[in-house]
């Protein structure tokens, strides 16, 4: 009788609820103040798990609210009837009910778009932009001339360290002709960055020597640099302590792409939510092993991304610790710290995968009006996972399920396997169909099945932001480099290529990625992309291997290296003061032996 009383007192309070859910709706800012009360007290959503022997502490009923989450109605009943004290809030869970798509359920008002700005690229149509003019948003003569003096700084601290390399200091025009260099690596794929210089072979590239010696790409690999190395030294005595900054090395040009990005591109309604890996071996302290990536260790980006397009919104480097700890948990703070209401406006509409998908966020953001959507994990806390009429194995495909608790609906849906969404932007089932290939009599046929609203609106949306990460994939600047920073350094270069074909294709769409990569290079580079690189005759001429010294007994010695040729062909280390103009090697030329003819015969 006790039991049977129990689950009497249940089904009353479920019903209550059901009731005050639909009634007010009329009153719609009480209930966003209500729902973001009833969750403010729960456990942090990303750490806090159900488990059969967890019994979530009772709490005392919000003053002045009536209203209580469906969800967690079942943890109210010891105001009813002492004996619930003793049952464990999932077995008293088991008794809620999921609700199938034959009934009707009602989305929440619609939130009204209000962004900061009109949407799209925030420059005019008339206006002809060509790809190396929007590249300069993202990497401006300003950012490039910091990172010249910055990287003339370490260039002579190493210097004064014995580094026996000659250097002058980097103009932010040789800068430009570098990253030209580094995106033309990307479109021509070689197997080492001295091939890109290899003159006796039938597979070599005449470009790069027309733009920069290899020495000189060398030497600014190596000394590029983002922030000044006196800074970095004040930063590294930090460490250990809250003051210190780990991404103090790459900082400066962190914020001025991220502002750019902000700047120069308002997004439409739809954003996404998604994490990015950069590929990374270097023992920085900050890689983390990602299994669902290719690459598997490297450096995580959480970004924000337009799902119209693709163009990165804003992105953080995860550090290994939470930045913006507010103690909810690191997937909470992430979606809150790149949705800036300031910056963008309200009403927009933010999807997600499953890491980041709680309760908490979901109803947090729709008391900053923003609508929410995403996959969810079922033994994350406040998602209902024990109930009555639950989807099981042998559902049938196209079957659903839902619970509603104010704004936010929760759906399961049977595909191949059970999907979970949940969001507080749509009803939980509008008519909506999808068609899926099926096996009937040893033949395959197209049907279709019923698909929830949130399912459809999530795949749309989500996998429409697949292809921003494949354009940064295609022409990536990504190459092996023994310092971590150089790496988010090819990232950030990344970024600004990808979002200035976005802008190039918003502003006038006639240009395919290809052709824009192309004559981002030649621009960057100074040359026409029609020209033809290729060397003449002239050019293959012998010139001293150094500057030449006003001390007139080192004339013959200074700048001497080992004969290419030489060592190839007689196995000998001969030194030469003498070099070829145009391939930048080393060769002899004396009157018993002229390397500098044989070599370029053999070419």
């Amino acid at each position: 009788m006790a039991r049977h009383a129990h689950e009497e007192a249940l089904r009353m309070i479920i019903d209550s609820e059901e009731e005050l859910t639909c009634s007010s709706e009329s009153e719609d800012d009480e209930d966003v103040d209500d729902e973001g009360l009833h969750f403010e007290e729960q456990f942090d959503p990303a750490q806090d798990t159900f488990s059969e022997e967890n019994v979530v502490p009772s709490r005392e009923p919000h003053t002045g609210h009536n209203h209580r989450s469906v969800f967690n109605a079942v943890e109210n009943l010891n105001e009813c009837e002492n004996e619930s004290d003793q049952i464990p809030v999932l077995k008293r869970a088991k008794t809620l009910s999921w609700k199938e798509e034959t009934d009707v359920d009602v989305a929440p008002k619609s939130l009204r778009f209000l962004p900061a700005r009109e949407p799209g690229p925030q420059s005019s149509l008339a206006d002809s932009h060509s790809p190396m003019s929007l590249f300069k948003l993202f990497f401006s003569e300003s950012a490039v001339s910091n990172l010249c003096h910055n990287t003339n700084a370490q260039a002579a601290r190493a210097l004064a360290k014995g580094r026996k390399y000659s250097w002058t200091d980097v103009s932010v025009d040789e800068l430009y002709r570098y990253i030209g260099l580094v995106f033309y690596m990307a479109s021509v794929k070689m197997s080492s960055i001295a091939d890109y210089w290899r003159q006796d072979s039938l597979f070599s590239v005449p470009f790069p020597a027309t733009v920069m010696s290899r020495d000189r790409y060398r030497t600014i690999s190596w000394n590029l640099h983002i922030s000044h190395p006196e800074a970095d030294k004040e930063n590294d005595k930090k460490r250990g302590t809250a003051e210190h900054d780990q991404l103090f090395r790459v900082r400066p040009l962190m914020d001025t792409i991220r502002l750019a990005c902000k700047t120069f591109y308002h997004p439409r309604r739809n954003l996404a939510v998604k994490e990015r890996l950069v590929a990374c071996r270097a023992n920085a302290g900050m890689r983390r092993f990602m299994k669902a990536e290719p690459a598997k260790l490297g450096f995580k980006f959480f970004v924000l991304a337009d799902s119209s397009n693709g163009y990165t919104v804003d992105l953080s480097v995860y550090t290994g610790k939470n930045i913006f700890p507010t103690g909810r948990g690191l997937s909470y703070d992430a979606v809150m710290s790149l949705l800036d209401k300031k910056v963008l406006g309200s009403g927009y509409h933010v999807y997600m995968d499953d890491f980041y998908t709680s309760p908490k966020l979901l109803t947090d953001l729709f008391a900053m009006k923003f609508g929410a959507c995403g996959t969810y994990r079922e033994y994350r806390k406040d998602f209902p996972r024990s109930a009555s009429n639950p989807l099981t194995k042998k559902s049938s495909r196209g079957s659903i399920r839902w619970i509603r608790d104010g704004p936010l609906v929760c759906v399961k849906w049977m595909d191949k396997q059970e999907m979970s969404v949940c969001s507080t932007i749509h009803a939980a089932y509008t008519g909506d169909r999808v068609k899926r290939q099926v096996k009937a009599q040893e033949t395959r046929r197209t049907k279709s099945f019923p698909c929830p609203a949130p399912v459809s609106a999530y795949n749309q949306h989500m996998t429409s932001v697949d292809p921003s990460d494949q354009l940064l994939q295609y022409y990536t600047a990504q190459h092996n480099t023994m310092k971590w920073y150089r790496k988010v350094f090819l990232h950030f270069l990344d970024v600004a290529a990808t979002n200035a074909f976005i802008l190039h294709k918003e502003l006038h769409g006639n240009m395919t990625h290809k052709a824009f990569m192309e004559e981002l290079v030649a621009e960057l580079c100074g040359v026409s992309e029609k020209a033809d690189p290729e060397q003449t005759s002239n050019d293959h001429v012998p010139v001293p291997g150094a500057e030449l010294t006003s001390n007139v007994r080192r004339i013959a010695t200074v700048g001497r290296r080992i004969c290419v040729h030489c060592k190839a062909v007689r196995g000998k280390k001969q030194q030469t003061p003498w070099k070829c103009q145009a391939c930048d090697v080393h060769l002899c030329l004396q009157l018993n032996r002229n390397c500098f003819q044989e070599w370029h015969n053999d070419e």
